[in-house]
């Protein structure tokens, strides 16, 4: 079943799933605007400083059945506007770096932007979650320019180092994947190899910083 037809059952009206195709196709060109911004500012750094603060990108975009759920289990309307209006992760941006200096260095260049509006910042890596999780979340609105008009819209960037990435994926792979419900003692070792990932990104940046330090002197 394709997700228009599965969009037309779950609403029972053509219109509706007209106007979650529109919004779909908004937010999809939202990701790919903050995508060449990105990938821009990457390419800069490589010309001027002979270094890429970016490892890579990985993006993400709700498909409709998918935000309809999660307004149902919001108790929210399923509609349009309700999605527009209480979702800010329809549109998911994840930048994967190579050193914690990077993530903050991308953030400001991000933000700085005159086009670019920040609404939310969320520092998960100087606090982490209990679980250990460690991120940057932005919430940032993007321009898209239409043909009769612009819109800004809601993109949820999340930026992390390598590390912070591997942890997360196996992470999230382990706990929702698995048919098991993890053990008191499995959370903690979880835990645990957070704290070691995040004393590895620490360290691998305190070698940076020297190695720069070095080659600037010589």
């Amino acid at each position: 079943m394709n997700e228009e037809t599965a969009l037309l059952q779950l609403t029972g009206d053509a219109s509706v799933q007209q106007r979650f195709l529109e919004m779909s196709h908004l937010y999809d060109a939202a990701i790919r605007e903050i995508r060449t911004r990105l990938e821009i500012l990457d390419r800069e750094f490589s010309i001027l400083y002979a270094s890429n603060p970016i490892h890579h990108i990985d993006s993400r975009l709700k498909s409709p059945r998918s935000i309809l759920a999660k307004l149902e289990r919001k108790g929210l309307p399923l509609t349009v506007e309700a999605a527009e209006e209480h979702l800010q992760d329809i549109a998911g941006v994840r930048i994967i770096c190579n050193y914690i200096d990077d993530i903050y260095r991308l953030a400001d260049l991000i933000t700085r932007q005159q086009d670019i509006e920040l609404v939310e910042q969320v520092d998960y890596i100087r606090q982490p979650k209990p679980n250990g999780y460690r991120s940057l979340h932005l919430v940032v609105l993007v321009p898209v320019f239409l043909s009769s008009h612009m819109e800004l819209v809601p993109v949820e960037v999340q930026i992390r180092t390598i590390a912070m990435d591997f942890w997360a994926s196996l992470e999230h792979q382990l706990r929702y994947k698995s048919d098991v419900e993890a053990t008191a003692s499995l959370k903690y070792r979880l835990q645990l190899c957070a704290e070691r990932s995040a004393a590895l990104d620490l360290e691998m940046q305190d070698i940076q910083r020297e190695m720069r330090l070095l080659s600037e002197n010589s």
